[in-house]
C-alpha cells in the first residue's frame, strides 16, 4: 500500500465501525428513550440508518480501493482476507438499506424484519471492527 493510503485506511475503518458503534449503542437507544413516541422514534432512526449506509457504503469502497493487495507480497493472503470483510460489510449495509429497510418501514412482519435488520446490522458492524483490528495490526 501506498504511504498516504498506509495512514488514510485506518482512519476510515475507525470512522465506519466507529460510527456503527456509536448509532447502534448510544443514538437509536436514546432516541427511543427520550422522544415522544416510538413511531417518531423509528422515523427518526430509519433516517440515521439510511445516513449510515452511506457513510459504511463510502469508507468500505474507499478502502477496497486502497487496500488492493500486492500480487508477491507475502501479506497478500492477510489482505485478501480483510477484502472480505470489507466486501461482506459493504453488501450487508446496501442488503439492509434496500431489502430489508423497506419492509420495516411498511410495517410487514415487524419483528422479523427488525430482528433480521439487527442482526444484519451487528454483522455488519463486526465486518467493520475486523476490518479495523486488521489494519491497526502489526505485520509478523
Amino acid at each position: 500500500m501506498a504511504a498516504r493510503a498506509q495512514v488514510l485506511a485506518p482512519w476510515l475503518a475507525a470512522l465506519w465501525w466507529g460510527s456503527l458503534t456509536a448509532l447502534g449503542a448510544l443514538v437509536v437507544p436514546s432516541l427511543f428513550v427520550h422522544l415522544p413516541s416510538p413511531a417518531l422514534a423509528g422515523g427518526m432512526a430509519a433516517k440515521l440508518f439510511t445516513a449510515q449506509t452511506w457513510l459504511s457504503t463510502g469508507c468500505g469502497l474507499l478502502l477496497l480501493l486502497l487496500h488492493r493487495p500486492d500480487q508477491g507480497n507475502p501479506e497478500t493472503g492477510r489482505a485478501q482476507s480483510t477484502m472480505m470483510f470489507m466486501l461482506l460489510g459493504v453488501l450487508l449495509a446496501l442488503l439492509s438499506e434496500f431489502a430489508i429497510a423497506p419492509r420495516i418501514v411498511n410495517r410487514e412482519n415487524l419483528r422479523l424484519w427488525h430482528s433480521v435488520g439487527s442482526v444484519m446490522f451487528a454483522l455488519q458492524w463486526l465486518c467493520a471492527g475486523v476490518t479495523f483490528w486488521k489494519m491497526t495490526r502489526k505485520s509478523g
